[in-house]
């Protein structure tokens, strides 16, 4: 089953996938692919956050920032997997150490092997953040941003059982079965 899940941020994604992960898993194997690359204080407190916010569910921890394919190896592809989230995933893939310019094809790569991590396991659940509906124009960075990782989730959606958005604490199904 492949769970997509979007929404705005602190609006409680990653809570919902954990749950959702965990019991999608039924006492089997269940992994956290935690794609975030700290670059400051601020995410290494998010970071501190969300493991303590997964403490007791009985996550294997797999920290893949970069070419999310290569963990694969690593784990029961048959178990259990949260992936959260796409937006740090595409982040990591659009400015690559050690020069950092703008990665154009990051938008596909992320897109193209997500989908195949997908198919390729029993279950999943992806998170990704809602950050594309505005109207405001921004730079030409930002904007590829933007366009990148709404090209992501709708390749993600597509491929998708179930379909989430969270926001203002409310659960919308776009698509598949869901009940809360």
């Amino acid at each position: 089953m492949i769970v997509f899940i979007t929404g705005g941020a602190k609006n409680g994604k990653s809570s919902l996938a954990q749950r959702l992960a965990v019991e999608l898993a039924k006492g089997g194997p269940h992994y956290y692919i935690a794609t975030m690359i700290p670059v400051d204080e601020e995410d290494r407190e998010r970071i501190r956050r969300h493991v303590a916010d997964r403490e007791g569910l009985g996550f294997e921890t797999v920290e893949c920032g970069r070419d999310i394919l290569s963990c694969l190896s690593n784990v029961d592809k048959r178990g259990s997997f949260l992936l959260d989230s796409t937006t740090a995933l595409l982040m990591n893939e659009l400015f690559i150490p050690p020069d950092y310019q703008l990665n154009p094809t990051a938008g596909e790569k992320c897109a193209d092997e997500l989908v195949a991590f997908a198919k390729s396991v029993a279950n999943i659940v992806v998170v990704s953040d809602y950050i594309y509906s505005d109207a405001l124009q921004y730079d030409e960075v930002t904007e590829t941003y933007r366009r990148a990782l709404a090209m992501i989730d709708r390749r993600l959606a597509a491929v998708s059982d179930v379909v989430l958005e969270l926001t203002a604490g409310n659960i919308i199904v776009h698509k598949g079965d869901f009940q809360p």
